[in-house]
């Protein structure tokens, strides 16, 4: 049974570039070499490979064979991992974060988020990226304990000690209902007509806030954890609450639920910073981040006829 040699990596580049360029001569231009030391280079690892790696008979051109084929997808694998590792150190010693722990607030328009996280992938492919998605308190506490880096808070950081923060812009927070629930099938809602119904209410899963209750009006609540369930619950009628316009915006075009105007439950602006702490601050990529967040918020439209929530 025979045993391969291990070839350097100097030789699978080499092998790449012949491979890319078409010749030995090309590769030799691509990698400043001369013509003889990139046919030595193949010639040795053909020898360390025990395999003949190109046909060189009867064609100007070197043309791979089927043992130069399987090798190269294996090459190729080799050569981008080490090229990863190179552009990871280079971003360690230049002070780059190897990871970023990002935690957003659950109400944050998902479209925006993905449009920036795919922009942030582009710009710094070396740096990992842990996404937390939470719920009111949730994530100023991940920021407080050091589980995230930065977060992308709702209004409830405000006046906590030992964080700076920025404004990230805002979403609309209206109530709705679906269209066979009693307040949905009402043209005129009256002034506490909300809190006959059960009202869906999204609860915090931190300690934070824990107790506290935020725009909740009806003494018959269910509490969820999650957004999503909320959605589907609304849907199905089974009570009234509010949302983010931008996540019901296709309901409310199709008729799955119906936007309540109630005249003591309007709604009202749910505003966005972006937090981390004083004594840890953001490094090169998370501040990248922040910096793409604030811009995107500029795009915000204008929701001056509701509250502050």
């Amino acid at each position: 049974m025979s045993n391969p040699g291990t070839p350097t990596f100097d030789q699978l580049r080499i092998f790449l570039a012949v491979v890319d360029t078409g010749s030995f001569a090309g590769a030799a231009r691509q990698l400043n070499r001369a013509v003889s030391v990139i046919s030595y280079g193949i010639a040795n690892l053909e020898t360390q490979l025990g395999l003949i790696l190109f046909d060189r008979e009867g064609t100007r051109k070197p043309q791979l064979t089927v043992a130069g084929r399987a090798v190269l997808t294996e090459a190729r694998g080799l050569a981008e991992g080490v090229d990863s590792l190179r552009a990871k150190v280079k971003g360690l010693l230049d002070g780059l974060e190897a990871e970023v722990d990002l935690a957003v607030d659950v109400m944050f328009p998902a479209e925006r988020l993905g449009a920036i996280l795919r922009a942030f992938a582009a710009e710094f492919p070396t740096v990992q990226l842990r996404l937390h998605v939470e719920a009111l308190g949730a994530v100023t506490a991940m920021v407080l304990d050091g589980t995230a880096a930065i977060g992308l808070s709702g209004p409830l950081f405000a006046g906590v000690e030992g964080l700076e923060s920025v404004s990230m812009g805002s979403v609309a927070m209206v109530p709705v209902a679906a269209p066979d629930h009693p307040l949905g099938r009402m043209t005129d809602i009256a002034p506490g007509a909300g809190r006959d119904y059960t009202q869906l209410v999204l609860s915090d899963r931190s300690r934070f806030t824990e107790g506290r209750d935020f725009a909740v009006m009806s003494p018959k609540t269910w509490r969820l954890a999650d957004l999503g369930s909320k959605h589907a619950l609304l849907r199905e009628g089974i009570g009234w609450g509010n949302m983010p316009l931008p996540m019901i915006e296709p309901d409310l075009v199709a008729g799955t639920l119906i936007r309540l105007s109630m005249p003591d439950q309007p709604g009202g602006i749910y505003r966005f910073a972006g937090i981390w702490r004083r004594d840890t601050p953001p490094g090169p990529a998370a501040a990248w981040l922040i910096d793409r967040f604030v811009a995107q918020s500029a795009l915000d439209p204008s929701s001056a006829e509701l509250p502050d929530i």
